[in-house]
C-alpha cells in the first residue's frame, strides 16, 4: 500500500476522519469508496461535499474510487455542494441508495477532513453495518480494483437534485 494510514485511528466512531496531511490523504478517499461499494453491494450511490476547498479533491478521488469497485459497474451521482439533509433527500429520490458526504474543518491551521457514509436507508453507517469490515479491508490492503474496464461505473453531476430543496 502507498502512503498508508493508521486505520485504527482514522476509521473510527462511525466516520472517516483525520488531520490533513497527517493522517488521511486524498487517496484514502478511493480506497474507502471502493470498500464502501463492495461493502454495501452499491450499484449506485449519492455524493455530497461542503464546498471547502480541500473536500474538493477528496470528493474527486471519492467518486472516482466508487466506480472503480470490482464489477459493480457503481453510478456516483455527484451532488456537489450539500448538506446532510439534501444529501439524505437525494439518496431516497435516486431510490433509496447509499451516500457519502465529505467535509473540512479549518481550526487554527489544522485541518480535519472526514467522510461519514450512510446506508440505503439513511442510517449513519455503523461498527457493525460495514465500517469495520471497511476498517479490515483497508488496513490489509484489501482495496477492490475494477475487474476490467466494462466492470467500471460513471459519474453523474445531478446538482439538480440539491437544486430542488
Amino acid at each position: 500500500m502507498l502512503n498508508p494510514i493508521d486505520a485504527d485511528t482514522v476509521i473510527r466512531d462511525g466516520r472517516v476522519s483525520g488531520a490533513f496531511p497527517d493522517e488521511i490523504h486524498e487517496g484514502v478517499a478511493w480506497w474507502v469508496a471502493a470498500c464502501f461499494v463492495v461493502v454495501s453491494q452499491a450499484r449506485q450511490m449519492a455524493v455530497a461535499h461542503d464546498g471547502h476547498p480541500t473536500t474538493a479533491e477528496f470528493h474527486q478521488r471519492f467518486c472516482r474510487g466508487a466506480i472503480n469497485a470490482q464489477h459493480f459497474g457503481c453510478q456516483v451521482a455527484s451532488l456537489g455542494t450539500a448538506g446532510e439533509a439534501q444529501l439524505l433527500h437525494a439518496m431516497k429520490a435516486l431510490g433509496s441508495v447509499p451516500g457519502a458526504r465529505l467535509s473540512t474543518t479549518d481550526d487554527g491551521g489544522r485541518q480535519t477532513v472526514t467522510i461519514r457514509l450512510y446506508d440505503a436507508d439513511g442510517r449513519p453507517v455503523t461498527e457493525g453495518t460495514g465500517m469495520a469490515k471497511l476498517r479490515k479491508m483497508i488496513a490489509s490492503d484489501r482495496v477492490p480494483i475494477p475487474v476490467n474496464d466494462q466492470a467500471r461505473g460513471s459519474i453523474t453531476e445531478r446538482r439538480d437534485l440539491v437544486e430542488a430543496l
